[in-house]
């Protein structure tokens, strides 16, 4: 299952998930100058990222929304840096969100799962209801080795504003929403221990944390908000199981790296790389 391959990666490569959400600002003036638009340069800068981490990263993070921002021209890029990915025999997440219902929801999950947009993973948003939301994505888990991602409890300081609201029994929504992607979850047990069906739950509100990860104990974990979000590798331990089950997100903590070292533009990728390992050796030297 799929799973087992992103559980793998883990153990043998770390837990940086890579953020590929590239903003056109993000590139050096003097590479992106070479390029006739902005998605081509973009989809190049993240080749060049690419080949510099993807032996030791686990997996890349792709957020659409910077793409989308671009037009057609973006989406393509976007298309490529999936391919791309692929063809470095490395695990893509489609960073998506989606959170509609029934047909539409089939349509989405047709779109990220098969054809020009296919990823490996897709995050999802399971609010309008965890069977409308999220079952026409289960189909490709089961037939089509695939996994999603969806929200439990988010990195942003928002998060407070509904997900923390507490029902008759003390239960805080994300709380809920987590005990039934648990559910879920072990309907789609790989050999690892974990599932295909994984949670996202951010590492800058975490005070609640080890209670969390007892509840989602099947769940693999996408946790954001290490680095520029405010998180640190010490409070990553309390969501991992024997070391494992769970990536840990940074974007513009890597792909920025560059403009902390004087001749960084010339050098971006090997910043990034470096950044990385300086990451992952932080995660390890903490769990």
């Amino acid at each position: 299952m799929i799973v087992d391959k992103l559980f793998n990666q883990v153990a043998k490569k770390g837990h940086v998930c890579l953020g590929l959400d590239t903003d056109y600002s993000y590139l050096p003036k003097n590479f992106a100058d070479k390029f006739k638009t902005s998605g081509e340069a973009i989809y190049n800068f993240n080749r060049e990222i690419i080949d510099a981490t993807y032996d030791v990263v686990a997996c890349y993070k792709v957020q659409i929304a910077y793409y989308e921002a671009l037009g057609l021209e973006g989406l393509k890029a976007y298309s490529d840096t999936l391919k791309y990915i692929k063809e470095k025999g490395v695990l893509s997440i489609a960073d998506v969100k989606r959170g509609d219902i029934a047909k539409t929801a089939e349509m989405y999950a047709t779109g990220h799962f098969t054809g020009d947009f296919e990823a490996d993973f897709v995050t999802l948003n399971a609010y309008m209801g965890i069977n409308d939301s999220l079952e026409p994505f289960l189909k490709y888990v089961k037939e089509n080795d695939k996994g999603i991602f969806a929200l439990v409890r988010t990195s942003n300081k928002g998060a407070r504003d509904f997900q923390y609201i507490k029902d008759e029994k003390d239960v805080p929504l994300y709380e809920a929403i987590g005990e039934k992607i648990e559910k879920l979850a072990e309907e789609n047990m790989g050999s690892c221990g974990f599932s295909s069906i994984g949670a996202v739950v951010g590492c800058t509100n975490n005070e609640e944390g080890a209670n969390l990860r007892k509840k989602l104990k099947s769940v693999f974990l996408l946790i954001p908000g290490y680095g520029a979000q405010g998180g640190k590798a010490e409070d990553i331990a309390v969501y991992l199981t024997d070391g494992n089950g769970a990536v840990v997100n940074s974007s513009r903590g890597i792909l920025l790296a560059y403009k902390k070292e004087e001749d960084g533009e010339e050098n971006f990728s090997l910043c990034a790389r470096n950044e990385t390992l300086r990451m992952r050796d932080d995660i390890w030297a903490n769990i």
